[in-house]
């Protein structure tokens, strides 16, 4: 059953999201802080994570960072503050959505399940388009970047890149499809779904931090190109 770990102070909403979340099938895993949720995290593989900003011992943001170096995690932000500059926070940390109380939630349900869904479309497209090399089915190689497709892991240098779920599927997406002009609403579509609600500027985000991650210098990259009116080419 897919696990998903609900971070939030307030126990009316655990209960909430509990009880919405268990009556769509999934099993919810239940934290009243920050200190909680990182022991749940070490004892059981939650598959998505809800994670309130305002928590009483660490800050949501915070709470991220330390969940994405203990394992990369699909994390859904939930929130009463709605400012432009705390949406472009969380895009800039890699989250996959953000909500804002009051909410429905059923949407969330929905929006949790969009998620979950665009992952596992992700790496079944990946799977399926990767050429794969003599004796190594799933290993994408360009020069020392190597992406594992199957095993969901890339190296560069022989050292692993750290990434999150989100990062992996855009960067195999596009070296799956290398040479090609890609636009910013074809990568938006095959990534994140037709069902994305947030923020489109998410592509652009993602990009720079894969740039950042996989390039040798990321203001000149030669992996991942910008290409003029169009959007981005992998390599070529």
């Amino acid at each position: 059953m897919t696990e998903v770990l609900v971070v939030d102070d307030e126990g009316s909403i655990r209960k909430l999201l509990e009880f919405n979340l268990r009556k769509a099938g999934f099993q919810p895993l239940l934290a009243g802080s920050g200190r909680e949720a990182l022991e749940i995290l070490r004892s059981r593989k939650p598959d998505l994570a809800i994670v309130d900003l305002m928590l009483p011992d660490v800050d949501g943001f915070d709470l991220y960072r330390r969940i994405s170096a203990e394992r990369p995690l699909p994390v859904l932000f939930l929130t009463a503050r709605d400012s432009e500059v705390d949406r472009v926070l969380g895009l800039e940390l890699g989250a996959d959505d953000y909500v804002t109380k009051p909410f429905s939630p059923r949407e969330l349900v929905a929006r949790v399940r969009a998620i979950l869904r665009r992952l596992e479309r992700a790496r079944e497209t990946a799977a399926a388009g990767a050429p794969a090399a003599p004796g190594e089915p799933g290993l994408l190689r360009f020069d020392d970047l190597v992406i594992d497709l199957r095993g969901h892991r890339v190296t560069r240098a022989g050292r692993e890149v750290a990434l999150t779920p989100k990062e992996f599927e855009l960067l195999a997406f596009l070296a799956t499809h290398a040479g090609a002009a890609l636009s910013r609403e074809t990568l938006l579509e095959a990534v994140w779904g037709d069902d994305f609600f947030g923020d489109r500027r998410v592509v652009d985000v993602h990009i720079r931090h894969l740039r950042e991650k996989v390039e040798n210098d990321p203001s000149h990259p030669v992996l991942i190109r910008t290409v003029r009116g169009v959007g981005y080419r992998f390599g070529g």
